[in-house]
């Protein structure tokens, strides 16, 4: 199914993956009471008219992080879930601005990924919203089928990730794919980062594949233990350390790439990341106990 802003396609006879004009993506899962949308886009476009093509159910929107290619929708909706280091985030203009996600859009120009054009007018403009916290260890409930959060900081300090055990699934967001992004306002240290992977392999057991925000596929949840070698090799200045400029930044990739981003040692997952972001440094910890939602 599409339209010109959207197209969608199953992945499993409950899950339904959206394709935004930027080629950023998002999971419609649904159960027996109620659906979870798992990310927003980019606001460019109805996404929630989209999704109500795909589903009667009540629809429960969760945020993996703030960036602007992932939480907009939460202007269309009025409220969604979102972990609290990551409000600020997403209501920065860097990610909220209607230019900057008309640019986001227009991005997908260059993927040949835009039915039409569009325009300013098509954006959700951004305005204040409720927002509910999800912390580790949350679960929602949808009714026959229920997900777990884990919160992975790293490409943001508020990422998380939400476990589909019924599909041996994790919904990833960009918290563990092949393009790892560390150097962003708002990302994490590599040490951190590894502590977050090293609590995140902890549930490795329970998916078999990570779907993420972007690509055009899933990868093996052995993605996981790249990572944690990556960061032991980045800490140790044993990695190749490939400085480059992405989105405009100066960065360093872990491993060797081509222009699509594959590692040319057939590793999967890369890291990019700043030289100066290495070490630990203090940040607010906002600890709650776990939640059911239904």
């Amino acid at each position: 199914m599409q339209n010109k802003f959207f197209s969608a396609e199953k992945i499993y006879p409950n899950v339904t993956r959206i394709a935004g004009m930027g080629g950023e993506l998002c999971y419609l899962v649904e159960g027996s009471e109620r659906a979870l949308l798992i990310d927003g886009l980019s606001g460019v476009g109805s996404l929630k008219a989209f999704v109500r093509e795909l589903t009667e159910l009540p629809v429960t929107l969760v945020i993996t992080h703030g960036h602007v290619d992932h939480a907009p929708a939460i202007y269309e909706y009025g409220e969604g879930y979102i972990h609290p280091d990551d409000i600020a985030l997403m209501y920065s203009p860097l990610h909220s601005s209607e230019e900057r996600r008309l640019g986001f859009a227009l991005s997908g120009k260059r993927m040949g990924a835009l039915r039409t054009e569009p325009t300013i007018e098509d954006v959700i403009p951004a305005c204040p919203v409720k927002t509910y916290p999800v912390y580790d260890g949350d679960i929602f409930d949808l009714g026959g089928t229920s997900l777990e959060v884990v919160h992975v900081p790293g490409h943001t300090y508020g990422s998380i990730a939400l476990v589909d055990k019924d599909n041996r699934a994790c919904y990833t967001g960009d918290c563990c794919n092949v393009n790892t992004l560390l150097f962003l306002p708002g990302s994490t240290t590599i040490e951190e980062y590894k502590e977050s992977l090293l609590h995140f392999k902890e549930h490795q057991k329970d998916f078999d594949v990570c779907w993420g925000g972007h690509g055009l596929g899933s990868v093996p949840n052995t993605v996981i233990d790249e990572g944690i070698e990556l960061c032991g090799e980045i800490l140790a200045r044993t990695d190749d350390a490939v400085a480059t400029d992405y989105t405009g930044r100066p960065c360093v990739y872990a491993k060797k790439k081509n222009e699509r981003f594959q590692r040319l040692d057939g590793g999967v997952m890369n890291i990019a990341y700043s030289t100066e972001m290495l070490h630990k440094r203090p940040h607010p910890v906002i600890k709650s106990e776990p939640n059911l939602y239904k």
